[in-house]
Formats: C-alpha cells, sequence, structure tokens
C-alpha cells in the first residue's frame, strides 16, 4: 500500500529553522512528482512548493527564498527545508505524491512558529 510518512514539524521561534521530511513507500517515486501543501486554521489548503520528476521546483510567493523543496530518490524521500520562518508559517504541513491519476497524502505535521 501506498505510504507517506512525514516527520521534522514541531514548535521554532520566529528566525528559526525546521526541516520537513516524506518518507514515500508503496509506488514508484523516482516517477512521481512530489508536492508540500499546508493549511493553518480557517484557511484553505495552499500549495506550499512542488519538485518534479526532473527536479524542476515551484514554490509560492510567500515562501520563496526561505523554503527549499528536495528529492532523494535513493532513499524515496521528500524535504522541505524551512528558514527564516514567521508566525504566520504556521500550520499542518501535508506531503503530497502525484502518481499516474492518483494523490496521495500524508497525515499531515504540525509546524508552529512563536512570534
Amino acid at each position: 500500500q501506498v505510504q507517506l510518512v512525514e516527520s521534522g514539524g514541531g514548535l521554532v521561534q520566529a528566525g528559526g529553522s525546521l526541516r520537513l521530511s516524506c518518507a514515500a513507500s508503496g509506488f514508484i517515486f523516482s516517477l512521481s512528482a512530489m508536492a508540500w501543501y499546508r493549511q493553518a486554521p480557517g484557511k484553505q489548503r495552499e500549495l506550499v512548493a512542488t519538485i518534479g520528476r526532473d527536479g524542476t521546483t515551484n514554490y509560492a510567493d510567500s515562501v520563496k527564498g526561505r523554503f527549499t523543496i528536495s528529492r532523494n530518490n535513493d532513499k524515496n524521500t521528500v524535504y522541505l527545508q524551512m528558514n527564516s520562518l514567521k508566525h504566520e508559517d504556521t500550520a499542518v504541513y501535508y506531503c503530497n505524491a502525484h502518481f499516474w491519476n492518483a494523490n496521495y497524502w500524508g497525515q499531515g505535521n504540525q509546524v508552529t512558529v512563536s512570534s
């Protein structure tokens, strides 16, 4: 079965850094597009960053220059390095995999940034 297991979230002060990891299994990771989404209380889920199977990346304007998405195909893992964190980055972060016609989701990882 497809599994996306997220880790690395937690509480951090403004200006700090965190790295989220998402370990994937049950599909061909190297042929899949990967993404990170986030959802803050009372808001819609928004796309944070994407990385294609060719390594092409895209970022939301709100995180551009601060966040970096990367992947390690040997480890079947996608990462989100978050630097210069702001209070408004507080949200539940979700790992997403797009494989064929399906989208798979992790359970979510809470990131809380204190002021």
